[in-house]
C-alpha cells in the first residue's frame, strides 16, 4: 500500500501530487471550504487521479497526520497492492426510510470477499441511528461518520465519484487481502441520578421522569445553562435500553424554550434510561489511546492507513489540546501508519469487533487498514 497526503488552500491550490497519482486507486478528501461543493473541485481531482475512486465529505476540522486544519481541504491518496475497493452511493429523499436506504446502499457492495465498509453520510439530514440499522443488515463490519460543517451546523456535503452533494451517503467497500480493525472510545463519565426518557420522538426529547427535559437539563448545568445549547457539548446524555446494555452517548444540538424540549444528534428512544455526562481533558485524551489500542492489529506489518472520525464536540471541549489525541494515536500505531480523517457530527462504529455498528456522539473512532 502506497499512501501520500496533500492539502489545498484558496490562494495556492493543491500541493504537489504523488508520483503514483496516475495509478492511484483511492482519494479521500475532507474539506472545510465552499470550493469542495463545486463541480470544479471534483473535475480537478478527477483529472489529477484518473483511475481513482474519489470520495469525501465536509468537516468540522480536517486531519492530516497529527495536524488539524480548517478553511482548507486535505486529500489522502492511496494505491493498493493486494486488495481492492468499490464505491457505492445513494441520495436521500424527504421522508425516505433510512433503514431501507442503508440496506439498499450495502446491497450495491455485496460480494463474498467484502471485508469492511466505511461510510460517509450527510451529517444533518440523515438519521444516523436508523441508517446504522439498515447498514447492519448486510452482516459486514461497518465504520464511518457523519459529515460536518465546522461549528455552523448549516449544511453538509458528500463527494462520491461525482461532484459533492447534500443528502448523499457513500459506502467504500474493501475486499480481499486487507486487515481492518476499529476502536471507539469516549472518555466521558456519568453523574447524577439515573432517570428515564418518558416522552420522545426520534432525536427530540420532551420529558424525562415526567418533567420537561429542558428544565431538568438547566438545573444540572446551573450557571452554564445560560450558554445553551453550546454549553450542552460539555454535558452529553448517556442512554441505554436496560442496565445490562452498553450505553450510547448523545450530543445536544438544540433547545426549544417554548416547548421545553432537547434535540440530540441521534435517536433517544422513549423508555430508555439516561444520565448526564461530564469529563475532564485528561480522560478525553486518554480515550484516544484506548481507541488506538483496540484498532491496532495483532500482525501489523508495513504501511497502513488509520481513518479518524472524531466528534466536533470533543474538539470544542479540548480546544488547543485537540491535536494531543492524534499524537497519542500516532505514537501507538507507529510512523508507518498514515493518519487521515475529520471531525464529525456523529461517528459510526461497533463497540467492539463482535458487535454491530451504532451511531455515537462524543467519541473518537478509528479504523485501521493494512494489506
Amino acid at each position: 500500500m502506497q499512501i501520500e497526503q496533500m492539502s489545498w488552500a484558496a490562494n495556492s491550490g493543491w500541493t504537489s501530487k504523488p508520483d503514483f497519482a496516475a495509478e492511484a486507486d483511492l482519494v479521500l478528501v475532507f474539506a472545510d471550504n465552499a470550493y469542495f461543493q463545486t463541480e470544479a473541485c471534483y473535475t480537478q481531482l478527477q483529472a489529477l487521479f484518473p483511475k481513482a475512486h474519489i470520495v469525501g465529505c465536509t468537516s468540522s476540522g480536517n486531519v492530516k497526520g497529527v495536524e488539524i486544519s480548517d478553511v482548507n481541504m486535505v486529500a489522502t491518496v492511496v494505491k493498493l497492492e493486494r486488495s481492492k475497493i468499490r464505491l457505492a452511493s445513494v441520495d436521500m429523499q424527504a421522508g425516505e426510510d433510512m433503514i431501507q436506504l442503508g440496506l439498499r446502499l450495502m446491497n450495491q457492495l455485496t460480494d463474498a470477499d467484502l471485508r469492511h465498509a466505511f461510510i460517509l453520510s450527510d451529517g444533518l439530514q440523515v438519521n444516523g441511528s436508523k441508517l446504522a440499522m439498515g447498514l447492519n443488515q448486510s452482516g459486514v463490519p461497518i465504520t464511518g461518520g457523519l459529515a460536518g460543517d465546522g461549528p455552523r451546523f448549516g449544511k453538509t456535503w458528500v463527494m462520491a465519484d461525482a461532484p459533492a452533494r447534500s443528502g448523499r451517503i457513500a459506502a467504500l467497500g474493501f475486499y480481499g487481502a486487507v486487515s481492518i480493525k476499529s476502536g471507539c472510545f469516549a472518555g466521558w463519565e456519568e453523574f447524577g441520578a439515573e432517570r428515564r426518557v418518558t416522552r420522545s420522538a426520534g432525536n427530540i426529547v420532551y420529558e424525562i421522569d415526567g418533567e420537561p427535559a429542558l428544565g431538568l437539563y438547566k438545573r444540572y448545568l446551573g450557571e452554564q445553562a445560560a450558554q445553551l445549547p453550546a454549553s450542552g457539548l460539555r454535558f452529553p446524555l448517556s442512554i441505554q435500553a436496560t442496565k445490562a446494555d452498553l450505553a450510547l452517548i448523545r450530543t445536544l444540538l438544540a433547545v426549544d424554550e417554548e416547548v421545553g424540549s432537547l434535540t440530540f444528534a441521534g435517536d433517544v428512544p422513549q423508555g430508555y434510561l439516561c444520565k448526564l455526562m461530564r469529563t475532564n481533558l485528561d480522560s478525553l485524551i486518554d480515550s484516544a489511546g484506548l481507541a488506538a489500542s483496540a484498532a491496532q492489529p495483532a500482525d501489523q506489518d508495513g504501511t497502513g492507513l488509520c481513518l479518524v472520525v472524531s466528534c466536533v464536540g470533543r474538539r470544542m471541549v479540548m480546544g488547543q489540546l485537540t491535536e494531543e489525541e492524534l499524537e497519542i494515536v500516532q505514537d501507538k500505531l507507529g510512523d508507518a501508519t498514515t493518519i487521515a480523517g475529520f471531525y464529525s457530527y456523529g461517528e459510526l462504529a461497533p463497540f467492539s469487533d463482535v458487535m454491530q455498528c451504532q451511531l455515537h456522539n462524543q467519541t473518537m473512532t478509528l479504523t485501521t487498514l493494512y494489506e
